[in-house]
C-alpha cells in the first residue's frame, strides 16, 4: 500500500522478495511481475536458497551468500542501484545492512516486532534456550536486528511506545540507544487505513453481510431485544486479544446489558459458538468454551450473537452496517502494539473502546491538544471496560465519537500520508547521508558465509539476553 502510494507521486520502487518456485504457487515464480495500474511499481523476486517454500526461521543461511548476491547481480544489469532501501523484519534489516556495506546506499529499517520480546512472551530460561533457539533461531534474529538497527540510517516505528519499549531491550544494548545517543535516528511513521476498503459511505456490496447480521439477531436474540446497538468483537481468537474480558464486562454491569448485545466474530463458522467445536485450534476452541461457559453462569445468552466475516471487505460492511445501529467496536487486548483494527472501524464510523496498552494511546489520543478521538480503557478492569462501552454507547458520546474517528483517520491514517511521511525521511536521508554511529559493530561472518566454522556461537545470544538482564 505505501509503495503504490509513493508511486502515485511519480517515484519507482522495487519491492524484494524471495523467487519460490512450486507448481501449487506458480505466481510466485516470476523474476518481475508489476500492478496493472501502476506501472513505476515492479515486484522482483530473487532466488533465495533452494527454489520450493521454507518457513522464514530457515531462510538465514541464505540470505548473505545467496539473496544479498542476487539481488546486487539484478542491478549490476540495470543502469543504477536503488538511491535507498527500506528494510522489514530482522532478515530484510540484514541485508539492508550488508547492502549497505557492499555499496553505500542507506536504508531505513522497519523491525515491526523484535526477537527479544517474543522471547519474553516465550518466558524462555537459560535451561530451555537451546530447545527454543533451534525451532526459532534466536541467535540469528537477534544477531540480524543488532546489526540493522546500528547501521541504519533512521530506524522507523509505528508508535513512539515502540521506540521506548522494544528498542530499549537488554538484548540490543550496545548496537542502539533510542534514549540519549541515537534517539535522532528514530521516526514514527504509523501504517494507514486503506479508505477504498474501510469508509462511512456505505455500499450495494453491503446487503449480504448486513442479512448476515441479521440473520444472527433473529437465530440469536430474543425479539424485545433485537433493535440494541451491538458492541462488536471482531479480533482473532487469541489470549491476548482478552476477549474474556468484555464478556465479563457485561456480565457485571446490568446497564451495559440493558444498552447493547454483544457480537464475537469468528472467521469461517455460520454459528461460532454453538459450533466451536469444529474449530482446528485447541487455544481457539477453549476461548470459546469459556465464554459459553460465562454465558451459562450468568444466563447472558439472550444478549449474545456470533458470525463469521471472511474478508476485509466484509469486514467493512460489518462496521458500516453496525454504525447504523449506534454500535461500537471494541478491542480489549491486554497488549496492542500498533492497533490498525481500531482505525479501520472508526474510518467506517464506528466509535471504538480500545486497549489503553500500547500504540492506541497514541492514535486515539492527542496529548498536546488533550484531544480524544475513542475511549480508551484498562483491559484488566472488567468493571473499566463496561464503563467505557457505556460511554460510547451514551446518546450525548457517541455521534462526537463517531466524526471524531473519521476525522482522525482522514488527517494522519491514510496511506497517502504514510508515504508523504516516508519520502520526506528518504529525501532528508539523501540530502544529508548519516554519519557512521558512535560504535559500528561487526557483521557475524556466519551471514556472508554461513558454514560450521563461522556459526554464530549460542553464548552470544545467552550473554545478551540474561547477563544484562
Amino acid at each position: 500500500e505505501v509503495a503504490l502510494a509513493m508511486a502515485a507521486k511519480g517515484h519507482h520502487i522495487d519491492i524484494i522478495t524471495r523467487r519460490i518456485v512450486d507448481d501449487d504457487w506458480p505466481e510466485f515464480a516470476d523474476t518481475i511481475a508489476c500492478y496493472p495500474d501502476y506501472r513505476n511499481v515492479r515486484i522482483v523476486r530473487i532466488p533465495c536458497g533452494p527454489p520450493r517454500f521454507l518457513p522464514k526461521e530457515a531462510l538465514w543461511p541464505h540470505l548473505g551468500a545467496g539473496w544479498l548476491d542476487g539481488i546486487l547481480r539484478f542491478y549490476q544489469t540495470r543502469i543504477n542501484l536503488p538511491d535507498i532501501f527500506t528494510a522489514h523484519y530482522g532478515d530484510g534489516g540484514l541485508v539492508g545492512a550488508l547492502l549497505y556495506e557492499k555499496t553505500g546506499v542507506p536504508f531505513t529499517f522497519t523491525g515491526h516486532s523484535l526477537g527479544a520480546q517474543k522471547m519474553d512472551k516465550l518466558h524462555i530460561l537459560p535451561e530451555t534456550l537451546a530447545e527454543f533457539d533451534g525451532r526459532f533461531h534466536f541467535k540469528e534474529r537477534i544477531m540480524a536486528e543488532r546489526t540493522a538497527m546500528n547501521r541504519a540510517a533512521r530506524i522507523v516505528t509505528s508508535t513512539r511506545q515502540e521506540q521506548a519499549e522494544q528498542y530499549t531491550h537488554p538484548a540490543y544494548h550496545g548496537a542502539i540507544d533510542p534514549a540519549a545517543a541515537d534517539a535522532g535516528r528514530f521516526v514514527v511513521i504509523p501504517p494507514g487505513v486503506n479508505l477504498s476498503i474501510f469508509s462511512a459511505t456505505e455500499k450495494e456490496t453491503d446487503l449480504p453481510v448486513a442479512g448476515r447480521i441479521e440473520a444472527a439477531l433473529q437465530r440469536d436474540i430474543p425479539e424485545d431485544r433485537r433493535d440494541l446497538p451491538l458492541v462488536l468483537v471482531s479480533s482473532r481468537l487469541d489470549r491476548k486479544k482478552n476477549h474474556l474480558g468484555v464478556v465479563q464486562a457485561f456480565a457485571q454491569n446490568a446497564d451495559l446489558q440493558a444498552a447493547a448485545n454483544l457480537a464475537l466474530v469468528v472467521r469461517g463458522l455460520e454459528n461460532p459458538l454453538e459450533q466451536r467445536h469444529l474449530l482446528k485450534s485447541a487455544e481457539e476452541r477453549a476461548i470459546l468454551d469459556e465464554i459459553a461457559a460465562l454465558l451459562d453462569e450468568h444466563k447472558l445468552w439472550p444478549a449474545v450473537t456470533s458470525f463469521p466475516l471472511n474478508s476485509q471487505a466484509e469486514l467493512a460492511a460489518a462496521y458500516r452496517a453496525a454504525a447504523k445501529r449506534r454500535s461500537v467496536f471494541t478491542l480489549t487486548a491486554h497488549y496492542e502494539p500498533f492497533g490498525l483494527a481500531p482505525l479501520e472501524a472508526m474510518s467506517c464510523g464506528l466509535p471504538v473502546v480500545v486497549t489503553r496498552n500500547g500504540g492506541p494511546a497514541e492514535s486515539l489520543f492527542e496529548a498536546e491538544t488533550d484531544t480524544r478521538f475513542g475511549v480508551l480503557v484498562d483491559p484488566a478492569d472488567p468493571a473499566d471496560i463496561a464503563a467505557g462501552l457505556l460511554e460510547a454507547l451514551s446518546a450525548e458520546k457517541w455521534a462526537v465519537y463517531r466524526q471524531a474517528g473519521i476525522a482522525r483517520i482522514a488527517g494522519r491514517y491514510t496511506w497517502d500520508r504514510t508515504a508523504e511521511s516516508y519520502l520526506q525521511v528518504l529525501t532528508a536521508i539523501q540530502q544529508q547521508p548519516p554519519a557512521p554511529p558512535a560504535e559500528t559493530l561487526p557483521i557475524p561472518p556466519y551471514f556472508s558465509n554461513p558454514g560450521p566454522e563461522t556459526e554464530i556461537p549460542l553464548p552470544d545470544l545467552e550473554a545478551l539476553y540474561f547477563t544484562e538482564r
